[in-house]
């Protein structure tokens, strides 16, 4: 039985809390002490956020050879936590299918290491995280300003 429950709905302000980055990763190992099938992945995030560590569940689709040199985007200012004797410093970021298995979440495209992930403020192709829900709902067509 797959049951879809709603979380707390958050703020704006908490979502901008949140620093979404897209990285490459650097190599992959499978990680032998944990409990369920694990692999370490090393993702470099590039400039000053460097290269991270995550121990991440997502051995049904990936592995090494499928895995390194492909970009992925992770949330990078969780605090560490020790994952099987790994030290995690990134959540890696993906869609959960009812099975459970996971496949990552990426960009359509190659970008520079370290962008973050935002969202649209208006259709002039500007990318930053919103300002105020009336923003938002401009972007998306929900809602005209009248000036």
């Amino acid at each position: 039985l797959y049951i879809i429950t709603m979380k707390q709905e958050i703020s704006y302000e908490d979502y901008n809390k949140v620093e979404i980055k897209v990285g490459t990763v650097l190599s992959v190992s499978k990680n032998e002490k944990a409990r369920k099938p694990s692999l370490v992945v090393e993702i470099d995030f590039g400039g000053k956020m460097g290269i991270k560590k995550s121990s991440a569940q997502i051995t049904h689709y990936y592995n090494e050879q499928n895995l390194v040199g492909k970009q992925i985007i992770g949330v990078c200012n969780f605090p560490k936590k020790n994952i099987a004797g790994i030290v995690s410093e990134v959540l890696i970021l993906g869609a959960i299918e009812k099975d459970g298995r996971v496949v990552l979440v990426h960009p359509s495209q190659k970008v520079e290491n370290g962008l973050e992930v935002a969202w649209l403020q208006n259709k002039l192709d500007h990318v930053s995280k919103f300002n105020s829900i009336n923003d938002f709902y401009v972007c998306c067509g929900i809602y005209t300003r009248t000036e």
